[in-house]
């Protein structure tokens, strides 16, 4: 427990150093201390002990997650930059959850996961600007909405494999940018404006002061992304655990050899990729009323392919690896800025250097454990 809890504030401070860091010295220093870092931690094996006390308490990972996001809220309480940095963070990886349900668990390749987090954000955009519905409910019902266009693509996809059912959820991707640009009853290219979020007739939009001291408007929005994310992940979790996980195992794995034991392929593609894309839907209908506008250049084929990529990074089908993964994504480009049209570069560098030296990702999935009760080695 003592490297745990060790390991845990370490990191926090590291991540409140990065995040708060606008000096380009300050953050080209971080950058190299956590990339030596890694590589002498692998070295010296500190990364199998660490492993192997998280599996003596199971536990430790999410509670010391939801305590450092809290811990980074109270730091950044009056900076927006820093807020709405961290807000992105928490909803990228709810939609990578979803997609990671998709990819991760059944196989399927979306590469149109940024249009159905369009779809979430647009929804939300016209039931709050035209309807009275009361704002919670458009989350759920921009999230239906989603799910419901996802499992009318799904028929193509099931009717294709490999490469093929990935270039339906390009094309899809690719048409939904080219519709919402000539629709000019969803704003066209300019976009739309979205209402902030109101919970009981309190704008989340609005200041905040507590005991005189003032809080930034992001972190109501980045408290109920916290709520979505451990939701979301919970469910995942929980989901990978059952019969369910396991029948989606068979079907990534090996179809033939499912279909052979009874398994149904199109049942668990359906339910993956429907399940997936709700959970991208409510994400974009809160980061749509997060930043009050939505627009086609935010839902491009570019961006979906930076969701799959968050997926890659962190470990296809360990939802615990996302996380990470979206921290860099989101973070270290922004923080790059200095360096201008460069910082791409720099990103992809180091990007292509984590997969090389960790080729499965940040967090690679485990071997499933058919008996969770029985220790590795023990016989029956």
């Amino acid at each position: 427990m003592k490297l745990l809890i060790s390991t845990f504030i370490v990191f926090l401070i590291y991540c409140i150093l990065l995040l708060g860091a606008e000096n380009q010295v300050e953050v080209g220093a971080l950058v190299a201390v956590a990339f030596v870092a890694s590589l002498v931690g692998k070295k010296l094996g500190f990364m199998d002990r660490l492993a192997i006390a998280v599996s003596q308490h199971s536990s430790f990972p999410a509670i010391a997650s939801v305590v450092g996001v809290l811990i980074m809220m109270a730091v950044f309480h009056n900076s927006h930059f820093a807020l709405l940095m961290l807000a992105t963070v928490l909803i990228y990886a709810i939609v990578c959850l979803g997609l990671n349900i998709q990819f991760g668990y059944v196989g399927i390749v979306n590469f149109a996961g940024a249009a159905f987090f369009g779809i979430g954000s647009y929804t939300a955009a016209v039931l709050a600007t035209h309807t009275a519905v009361p704002h919670l409910l458009v989350l759920f019902i921009a999230a239906t909405i989603s799910a419901l266009i996802g499992s009318i693509l799904i028929y193509p996809v099931l009717r294709t494999r490999g490469h093929y059912a990935a270039l339906v959820t390009i094309a899809f991707g690719i048409l939904f940018r080219n519709f919402l640009e000539v629709n000019d009853t969803l704003g066209g290219p300019q976009g739309l404006k979205i209402p902030p979020l109101t919970i009981f007739g309190w704008n989340l939009s609005e200041g905040i002061q507590v005991g005189g001291i003032e809080l930034s408007f992001y972190i109501p929005y980045l408290l109920i992304a916290l709520i979505l994310l451990v939701a979301t992940f919970r469910i995942t979790r929980n989901l990978e655990r059952s019969w369910i996980g396991l029948s989606m195992d068979m079907v990534r794995t090996d179809e033939i050899a499912a279909s052979t034991f009874g398994v149904n392929i199109a049942h668990w593609k359906i339910v993956a990729f429907t399940l997936g894309n709700f959970v991208a839907g409510l994400a974009g209908a809160l980061y749509g009323m997060m930043t009050a506008y939505v627009a086609p250049n935010n839902f491009t084929f570019a961006d979906s392919l930076i969701l799959v990529s968050i997926v890659i990074l962190g470990g296809i089908g360990n939802p615990w690896g996302i996380i990470p993964a979206a921290a860099i994504v989101v973070i270290l480009p922004e923080k790059l800025q200095f360096i201008q049209e460069y910082r791409f570069l720099l990103y992809a560098i180091v990007v292509i250097l984590i997969l090389l030296f960790r080729p499965d990702g940040l967090l690679p999935r485990r071997i499933r454990n058919y008996f969770p009760g029985k220790k590795a080695g023990e016989q029956e």
